[in-house]
């Protein structure tokens, strides 16, 4: 088995952390830089940062906040939100970011996910898919969760590993920020099909949930947000949970 990884969430507005309930009921949490640092402190193996509305807003993401985040840790940092051309990811990278999620664009313009893994490697860059159960199947969805591409989730999961990315960054819209658990059986169809990392993303209210999607659906890594923030449980105190569990963590 595979080591797995903790991954705590940044959603990031207005230059504050803040949470949601599928994607809406958006409330503050606190600061970018006050957080990642608790949270390198604790023992987390990755940050992910998203701006939320830079895609609902038409802009590119705001490098302020990466550049605090990446100031207080020396952990990996994803970044995502307004990811639309090969010059954002450049600024991205250059502002500190380890890995780039491109999520809307991507639909758009799959081009961008082949060109940013030429110029910087398959590790650097992540296909963030929100994706959400319609009509018995799961449809991708862009524009911060509120467009229907209509897209299929596992064939576009599949072209995206073709285009060459490193792994894919899947929240479930159903179970965000509802603290009932993570899609598992949405996680695991999508490790199934492909062969990259998959990161799952959605759900997570106490330590069985990250223990479940771990263990249910050959998941690379487990995100979560409120959890953490809200003070519930710390990385540290999941990890020796998962420990306990027999599951292989950093």
């Amino acid at each position: 088995m595979n080591k797995k990884r903790l991954i705590p969430c940044l959603d990031t507005r207005d230059g504050k952390v803040v949470k949601g309930v599928h994607f809406v009921d958006v409330k503050d949490v606190g600061d970018p830089a006050d957080l990642a640092k608790r949270y390198t402190e604790e023992g987390a193996d990755e940050l992910v940062v998203l701006d939320i509305t830079a895609g609902t807003e038409g802009r590119a993401t705001r490098l302020d906040v990466l550049k605090r985040v990446c100031a207080v840790t020396d952990l990996p940092v994803t970044q995502g939100g307004g990811m639309t051309s090969l010059a954002d990811i450049d600024a991205a990278m250059a502002a500190g970011a380890t890995r780039v999620g491109i999520n809307s664009a991507a639909v758009k313009t799959p081009d961008l996910l082949r060109q940013g893994v030429e110029k910087y490697g398959k590790d650097a860059i992540v296909a963030a898919i929100d994706a959400k159960e319609v009509d018995g199947s799961w449809h991708v969805f862009i524009g911060g969760g509120l467009e229907d591409t209509g897209k299929d989730l596992l064939p576009w999961a599949k072209e995206v590993e073709a285009l060459g990315v490193g792994a894919i960054l899947l929240t479930s819209i159903d179970a965000d920020g509802t603290k009932a658990g993570y899609d598992i059986p949405m996680t695991r169809a999508v490790t199934e099909a492909v062969s990259i990392p998959v990161i799952a993303s959605g759900g997570a209210g106490k330590v069985q949930d990250i223990i479940d999607v771990l263990k249910e659906s050959d998941c690379e890594a487990a995100l979560a947000a409120s959890v953490f923030h809200f003070g519930e449980m710390s990385v540290g105190e999941i990890k020796a949970a998962l420990k306990e569990e027999g599951l292989d963590v950093y």
